[in-house]
């Protein structure tokens, strides 16, 4: 297939959307996947083996990936029954990576999955090791500014911004070479803090960011994620952005979320100065999810 060079990056159930969309009009797809979940099943892994990077992201991309006629790709999703004490609520795609990664690494585990089911690109962690979220809060006291781990900062309300633990984590040489070399990349959608910055932030990436050519889109959300972005407007997304030194070129946003203007910049303030927004329809006709066809037809317009 001939196209683009597509590079997504963010974690969650956002990134697989990109992702999805991306197959329709990429030639060449790389996925730069957060893996600082520590909830749910990735979360008891990490607790048993904490060595081990969140893998459930990685499996989600993975899954959008994948070969529609792969019996093992159809398998990643797979989720254990509760009442299990063992395999209840895990994913078996997690347990798979986790598995691979004991023996040859977390990097090369994803690589290998990603060959075994016929991933239609390539799927990259965007550290080499596990990393923790750690949020501030604006206005909070001193003694409760800070919160720590992915699911404490999902759960609160007013966090500012983000950090990694460790600020200083290393990731696969492949993912600047990716950013650096795409004609596109695309930056969510996802939760802003856990799954958008938790990607971007991290030194390699945002430094590769920075250098690249290409245009970079920032695929807005829906609608807010409450507690994380309650209260948030398109315009406290982009904020945000550059507040974490995370450089993006245009904003994509539903219809109406933008306000009708040409740029961001528009009535907003010097803070979206140069950042512009492009409304599209892009999301189900019920208005809950973005549609992959129609988020390919705006994102490849984009090119």
């Amino acid at each position: 297939m001939t196209g683009p060079r597509v590079v997504a990056l963010g974690g969650g159930h956002g990134l697989a959307a990109s992702l999805r969309a991306a197959r329709r009009y990429a030639g060449d797809i790389t996925a730069v996947v957060s893996v600082a979940d520590d909830g749910g099943s990735s979360g008891r892994l990490r607790a048993a083996l904490p060595d081990l990077p969140a893998p459930g992201d990685v499996r989600r991309c993975l899954s959008a990936l994948a070969d529609d006629d792969s019996p093992l790709g159809q398998s990643l999703e797979h989720r254990f029954a509760e009442g299990d004490e063992l395999l209840g609520g895990h994913a078996f795609g997690n347990l798979l990576l986790a598995a691979l990664a004991q023996q040859v690494g977390f990097t090369a585990a994803v690589e290998e999955v990603g060959r075994l089911v016929g991933a239609a690109g390539r799927v990259l962690p965007a550290t080499t090791g596990p990393v923790a979220l750690e949020g501030w809060l604006a206005g909070a006291r001193p003694d409760a500014a800070r919160v720590v781990g992915q699911v404490a900062v999902q759960n609160a309300c007013g966090v500012s911004r983000l950090g990694l633990v460790p600020a200083d984590a290393g990731s696969p040489d492949a993912v600047a070479d990716a950013i650096l070399a795409a004609d596109q990349v695309l930056v969510g959608p996802g939760s802003l803090f856990t799954s958008v910055l938790a990607a971007a932030i991290v030194p390699a990436v945002r430094e590769a960011l920075a250098a690249t050519s290409a245009t970079r889109v920032y695929v807005a959300n829906l609608r807010p994620q409450v507690p994380e972005t309650e209260g948030f407007t398109l315009s406290d997304h982009v904020r945000a952005l550059a507040e974490h030194h995370v450089a993006v070129d245009v904003v994509l946003c539903r219809t109406g979320l933008g306000g009708g203007r040409g740029t961001a910049a528009a009535g907003h303030g010097t803070a979206l100065d140069g950042v512009r927004v492009v409304e599209a329809e892009v999301a189900d006709d019920r208005g809950l999810v973005h549609q992959p066809e129609r988020l390919a037809t705006a994102l490849a317009a984009l090119v």
